[in-house]
C-alpha cells in the first residue's frame, strides 16, 4: 500500500509540474473553430457562455496582472479538479449497490 501511494504522488507532481510548465507554451492564436468562425465571417456572432465569468476562465485571465501565473494556476487547478472528478467517479463505479466498498483481495 505504501508503494502505492508513493507512486500516486510522484504520479501527481509530475503531472502538476508538466501542466504549469507545458501550459507557458500554449499557443495564444485562436484554435481551428475560432479561426474558421472569423474566415467564414460569423465570430461577431459569438457569446460569453454562463461561465465566462468564472476565475479560471480564458486560462485564468483575471486572477492576478500576471499572465504567466493566471496560466500555471489555471492549469494546476485544471489537474486537480480532473482528477478529483475522475476519483470519484471511479469511487461510486466501485460501490457495491449496499453502499459498502468492495473486498480487498
Amino acid at each position: 500500500m505504501r508503494d502505492t501511494k508513493r507512486i500516486f504522488l510522484i504520479g501527481l507532481l509530475v503531472t502538476l509540474t508538466v501542466a504549469v510548465i507545458v501550459a507557458q507554451f500554449a499557443s495564444s492564436s485562436p484554435d481551428g473553430l475560432e479561426h474558421v468562425a472569423d474566415q467564414q465571417g460569423f465570430a461577431a456572432n459569438a457569446t460569453d457562455h454562463g461561465l465566462s465569468r468564472s476565475p479560471l476562465a480564458d486560462y485564468g485571465d483575471n486572477l492576478t496582472g500576471n499572465s504567466g501565473v493566471n496560466t500555471a494556476v489555471a492549469g494546476g487547478a485544471g489537474v486537480l479538479i480532473t482528477l478529483a472528478l475522475g476519483y470519484g467517479v471511479f469511487w461510486l463505479a466501485t460501490r457495491r449497490s449496499d453502499g459498502t466498498p468492495p473486498e480487498s483481495a
